[in-house]
């Protein structure tokens, strides 16, 4: 199978070089940005481009691992052909390719990428949608490569999971960056912060989330949380502190 990425970002580069390393073939990388096209097609031993014209018309597979909004705009400009193109979006509608190919589908692989690190997509689970049943069937065995963790499911339903790995993900990161300012604006380390972060993480395998919950908020302990909000230097900050402690507080009391 010969597979053509369109994106060489985060999520481009670690699904491309996973599947370099089972053995599938990327032919070819295109980029609007040439060096970073450059950059990841010499570690996969293929060709590059920056231009949508020059995208090669004869692979198996192609990739589209873009932002959702270009997404669209570079579809308008890619020639149709004979290929099962697919997205790695988890907040946009399979139907996206209708109108533009008759072979399309979804490769959703449900994890945070960065360029740099290495991820295990063995435990990664893949979420996969296709047009037909028959490219339903090569994504399964394409995602099979690479992770045992491959489920058939719909637009509408991974637009759900997209929206809580953005909660238990892309916010729970965000409050590591606070608390980051927190601790440098105190002359201290956020490692402090990583065997705390850690158990939390593992808890959350053994228990239900609503049973993980500790801290001030989930007693309101009113004392102690106004000593805390006297500390925060900024009024957003306050404002965050406050509204995640009022809705920590409302869950606990819902799973009395």
């Amino acid at each position: 199978m010969n597979v053509v990425l369109i994106g060489a970002g985060n999520l481009a580069t670690r699904l491309s070089l996973a599947l370099h390393a089972a053995e599938v073939r990327i032919v070819q990388v295109y980029s609007r940005t040439i060096a970073h096209a450059g950059k990841l097609a010499a570690q996969l031993g293929c060709s590059y481009t920056d231009k949508l014209e020059a995208i090669n018309p004869g692979a198996d597979l192609y990739i589209y691992s873009l932002k959702d909004e270009a997404l669209p705009q570079v579809l308008r400009r890619v020639a149709p052909n004979g290929g099962l193109w697919v997205h790695t979006a988890g907040s946009v509608s399979m139907d996206v390719f209708k109108g533009y190919i008759p072979r399309y589908g979804v490769l959703y692989p449900l994890q945070t990428f960065s360029k740099e690190r290495r991820v295990d997509f063995s435990e990664v689970p893949f979420f996969i949608e296709a047009a037909t049943e028959e490219d339903t069937l090569l994504l399964q065995k394409i995602a099979g490569l690479l992770s045992g963790k491959v489920q058939k499911l719909s637009s509408e339903k991974r637009k759900i999971v997209h929206l809580a790995a953005v909660f238990a993900c892309n916010f729970t990161n965000h409050m590591y960056v606070l608390a980051d300012n927190i601790l440098k604006e105190n002359g201290l380390s956020f490692d402090l912060m990583l065997p705390l972060i850690g158990e939390t993480a593992a808890k959350v395998k053994d228990m239900a989330p609503s049973d993980a919950q500790t801290g001030p908020a989930i007693r309101y302990d009113k004392n102690v949380m106004q000593r805390q909000l006297d500390m925060l230097g900024s009024d957003e900050q306050k404002e965050i502190y406050k509204i995640v402690s009022k809705n920590i507080h409302k869950e606990a009391l819902r799973h009395e």
